[in-house]
């Protein structure tokens, strides 16, 4: 969870030819699959394949919000350091699990909150998982689908280069030359 304090400020709106009054609010935010859901539920897009406007991230921070009865339109008083702060937080990892990338392919799948909701439930992740930051949730996605996945049989040119590799060892190891 991020928290986030915005400063007491007027705002003038535009649309409406009046002055918005924002409190001095603390928000604590949360980037998680609910809140993606929300957002994707309101814009009818892809949260994930979209190059957000302004205003769909200004709506998506207003998803992200955890605290109750708190105005939503204390999102146009972030400043631009909370809105770096806000970046960084969403493209956090959120764990210490990386991946070697071989071989992977990219799917064409569009990727909507249902399909990680499908994802969660053939792979038997509790619902309460929904509320984790984003990032961490897809990565324990990737990792269950790594575990859960057949081994792969090695090419006859990977053996040859390991059994070189084990070779070279036990050479060293025995102090031999073959």
């Amino acid at each position: 969870m991020l928290k986030l304090q915005v400063d007491e400020t007027t705002l003038w709106n535009e649309k409406e030819e009046r002055f918005i009054e924002i409190p001095k609010t603390t928000l604590q935010l949360e980037h998680s699959l609910v809140s993606l859901s929300k957002w994707e539920s309101k814009w009818h897009k892809a949260f994930l394949q979209t190059q957000l406007t302004t205003e769909e991230t200004l709506d998506y921070v207003k998803c992200m919000i955890m605290n109750n009865n708190v105005d939503p339109n204390v999102v146009y008083g972030l400043s631009d350091e909370n809105i770096l702060e806000i970046k960084d937080y969403i493209s956090n990892p959120m764990t210490a699990t990386w991946f070697t990338d071989n071989n992977k392919k990219e799917s064409s799948e569009v990727v909507t909150s249902e399909i990680i909701y499908y994802w969660m439930i053939s792979l038997q992740i509790p619902f309460e998982c929904q509320k984790w930051h984003l990032n961490r949730l897809l990565t324990l996605i990737r990792v269950c689908n790594e575990k859960n996945a057949p081994k792969k049989n090695m090419s006859k040119r990977e053996i040859a280069e390991r059994n070189r590799i084990l070779n070279e060892q036990r050479k060293a190891r025995y102090k031999s030359r073959g």
